[in-house]
């Protein structure tokens, strides 16, 4: 498999639901469960683990900050060693589950603020690495950022991420929102298409960066991301 496509999901929590996983997931090659400190619960956890075998869908731990109320979209100041911890816990949680639906750990892909501090700060970016030993699976990040030179240097295989659905500022940096809006599917299957054939990124202001995309991704708190993800996995067709 060539480039693949990725969505963050299980995020519901208690009766709460978010996202249309069900819709989103025979259109995804790789599901980013969230295991419970940003949302999902043991419930949730394992339905959305369950519907991915059925989908014959890899899995992967969406470990977040403990930040529940802010939907791990809130920045904390942690060790290296609370990072891991943290991450090492979540992860743990879902492996229980995956080991009891005979599916294996597919890799790590901090959520959320966790994601954008590793990619900035170097304890961070350790302490994620830390976590990742443990389990021996690769980790996902951006390119041009310290998920790209941290991860490497450790020996972490790592995976090119490419954002589907959220905005850029000039120069690369992601841009996270605590919530996500609608984008317009054809003009997100057009700036994926050039991240694959250019390797170029395009920004807010229509400015171009350096941009891999081994692997693109939908979240599935963006209102239309159902739409998206079909529109991009077409696109995408001649890569994946």
């Amino acid at each position: 498999m060539g480039v693949t496509l990725n969505c963050d999901m299980g995020e519901g929590f208690g009766l709460y639901v978010l996202g249309d996983d069900a819709g989103l997931m025979p259109l995804i090659d790789v599901a980013n469960v969230a295991c419970g400190f940003h949302a999902s619960d043991p419930d949730h956890m394992r339905k959305t683990v369950r519907r991915a075998k059925e989908n014959g869908v890899k899995v992967g731990a969406h470990p977040s900050l403990p930040d529940l109320a802010g939907f791990g979209r809130r920045e904390m100041k942690l060790s290296r060693e609370e990072v891991a911890n943290l991450v090492i816990y979540q992860t743990g949680a879902l492996k229980g589950f995956l080991d009891a639906e005979g599916m294996v750990l597919n890799h790590i892909k901090p959520h959320g603020s966790l994601y954008g501090m590793a990619a900035r700060q170097e304890e961070v970016a350790h302490g994620i690495c830390d976590a990742a030993a443990v389990f021996g699976v690769p980790l996902f990040g951006m390119t041009g950022t310290l998920h790209e030179t941290v991860y490497q240097a450790r020996g972490i295989p790592f995976v090119h991420e490419f954002y589907a659905d959220l905005d850029y500022a000039p120069g690369g940096k992601l841009i996270v929102t605590r919530e996500h809006d609608a984008k317009d599917p054809a003009l997100m299957a057009e700036y994926c298409l050039r991240a694959l054939r250019d390797e170029e990124g395009t920004a807010s202001d229509g400015s171009r960066f350096p941009a891999k995309a081994e692997t693109i991704c939908v979240h599935s708190d963006t209102p239309n991301a159902v739409d998206i993800a079909r529109a991009v996995r077409a696109a995408i067709a001649p890569w994946h």
